[in-house]
């Protein structure tokens, strides 16, 4: 006989697993755990990655199961539904053994071609699902139909801040209070932080010297392959007068740490900065048990992609903006028919990429349009890509993962301010940069944003050429049958589509080796055989010869 059991557990760094039904296979639960656990008894219950307020929770109401995130994604929240019993967990992987065969979502599947992370509330699984961040789900044990509710946290405020000395002000204050309400359980021992040299990193480590806290930053070195912002780093430190630890990434601890990194992600994410935050994840783990990263700064404060966008609203003749906003993710949307098997473009003939976005673009919630691409950004990279991978890597390595820039007084404050102080001209992030001129080298405030320059492309074309053979060979891509066979060689020989070209290859070569990688690693798929005759194989500049002399397929 079953018996109604409401069971969570939190196990390794802040992992929530549990169930809520009628069970009568308790085993079950057990054989999902590969780590000690802490029972922590009837529900209710939730789970923080930080250490501070809870970032997710499970509690019953009305005779319902209630799930839920925070807005800013920092920890995913999954569920599936088996025999009468609703399981959940934050670890896409503890949920696998659930199901009888992990049959890939061709939906989620083409979301994450799309975007480079698999859009909520679909998942890469058929039968398990994702709940989005700042929404609850509730589940009855009667119907098992999820019921969502979506808390709008981001609403655009009608009243419009303009003064600039009344915001700078302002925003000094709430900069201080984020980072108060983040360091108050804080020990004496040294944290990290993961130090870019960009805006947003140096500020955070600015605002935590300020406050007393011992720093220990750390930041990436690509080499001479990439576009180093290491200097600007070394820049920041020596201004803060904090030690710095350069954590090189080279095609060599790319290649080891490759299998290391889709296992930590749990689901798959196609961006290129993975392996190198874990890579920092891991360095700074050897010292601290505390991080804190940037991430959040962009979404708050108009960086990125608002000018072309703002551009494509005005002369594109696309009010919604969902065309334009799907093209700023530079993966495969539009190049389907080039991509995809047969029997893919035929299952996602019917799916609209718009169900992703049309929430997050909403004009009715933010008729402003600076603070609807904001939200968007805040709804969609962020908490869909940026916050939980960050929390994922550093989870892996035992970390826990703050973000000052994701505090809700904060995120909220900065709706009621006028677009034309965030993005004032051709100056992104204005407002905060006139916040936090007074704490950093002005060299540091007012320079151009340039991103992360992982050199993907130079990589795969160079040391990691060979390795295209083996990741994206076209016997293991026939067998997988997502992936059209020749991709790959069509992407490296330019005859993919006229806009992909330089680093963009290098990011579309990189969505698919991800891919193909989470399917080895985390659903257990064997890989295929290695095939010499993949051309691969060839040493780079023999294969081009051969191909411009037309001895080889393309």
């Amino acid at each position: 006989m079953g018996q109604n059991f409401n069971s969570g557990i939190v196990i390794g760094s802040g992992q929530l697993v549990g169930y809520w039904g009628q069970i009568d296979r308790s085993h079950l639960l057990t054989s999902l755990l590969q780590a000690p656990v802490r029972p922590l008894g009837k529900l209710p219950l939730g789970c923080s990655a930080s250490g501070l307020d809870l970032d997710c929770w499970v509690r019953l109401q009305d005779k319902n199961l209630i799930l839920g995130r925070e807005p800013f994604g920092r920890m995913p929240l999954y569920w599936t539904e088996s025999d009468r019993v609703i399981w959940f967990s934050t670890h896409l992987q503890l949920l696998l053994p659930l199901l009888d065969r992990s049959a890939i979502d061709v939906a989620g599947f083409y979301g994450y071609s799309c975007c480079s992370y698999v859009p909520t509330p679909l998942t890469p699984i058929s039968g398990i699902q994702a709940v989005a961040a700042g929404t609850e789900i509730s589940l009855s044990l009667e119907t098992f139909t999820p019921v969502t509710v979506t808390k709008n946290c981001w609403q655009h405020s009608p009243q419009q801040l303009t003064d600039e000395p009344t915001a700078i002000d302002r925003l000094q204050g709430l900069l201080q209070s984020a980072v108060e309400c983040q360091i108050q359980d804080l020990s004496d021992a040294p944290v990290g932080v993961l130090l870019s040299g960009g805006l947003d990193s140096s500020i955070v480590t600015a605002l935590l010297v300020k406050n007393g806290i011992k720093v220990r930053a750390y930041s990436l070195d690509f080499g001479e392959a990439g576009i180093s912002e290491y200097p600007y780093a070394e820049q920041v430190a020596s201004y803060l007068q904090i030690p710095l630890i350069k954590v090189p990434v080279s095609p060599k601890l790319v290649r080891r740490s490759l299998d290391a990194t889709v296992r930590a992600l749990d689901s798959p994410y196609g961006d290129g900065v993975t392996v190198p935050l874990y890579l920092l994840c891991q360095a700074a783990s050897r010292e601290v048990s505390v991080i804190f990263n940037g991430e959040g700064g962009d979404q708050l404060f108009a960086g990125w992609t608002n000018k072309p966008l703002i551009a494509a609203s005005m002369y594109g003749g696309s009010p919604d903006l969902i065309e334009p906003y799907l093209q700023t993710f530079h993966r495969l949307y539009g190049y389907e028919s080039q991509s995809f098997q047969p029997q893919i473009l035929d299952r996602i003939e019917s799916l609209s990429p718009a169900n992703w976005l049309g929430d997050a673009l909403d004009s009715q919630r933010a008729p402003e349009l600076l603070h609807r691409l904001r939200r968007a950004s805040l709804m969609l990279k962020g908490a869909q890509n940026i916050h939980p991978r960050a929390t994922n890597l550093a989870r892996w390595h035992g970390l826990k993962v703050r973000s000052i820039f994701c505090d809700l007084p904060l995120a909220q404050w900065t709706f009621g301010v006028s677009g034309t102080l965030h993005l004032q001209g051709a100056c992104e992030k204005y407002i905060l940069k006139r916040a936090v001129e007074h704490l950093l080298p002005p060299e540091i405030v007012w320079r151009t944003k340039r991103g992360m320059g992982v050199p993907l492309t130079a990589w795969l074309f160079q040391e990691l050429w060979s390795d295209l053979g083996t990741w994206l060979n076209p016997r293991v891509l026939e067998r997988a049958g997502y992936w059209q066979l020749d991709i790959a060689a069509r992407l490296v020989s330019g005859k993919f589509g006229g806009t992909l070209q330089g680093r963009r290859i290098g990011e579309i070569l990189w969505l698919i080796i991800m891919w193909e990688q989470w399917r080895i690693q985390v659903l257990g798929e064997p890989p295929t055989s290695k095939s010499w005759r993949h051309p691969f194989w060839l040493p780079q500049p023999l294969w081009r010869l051969l191909q411009n002399l037309k001895l080889i397929d393309n």
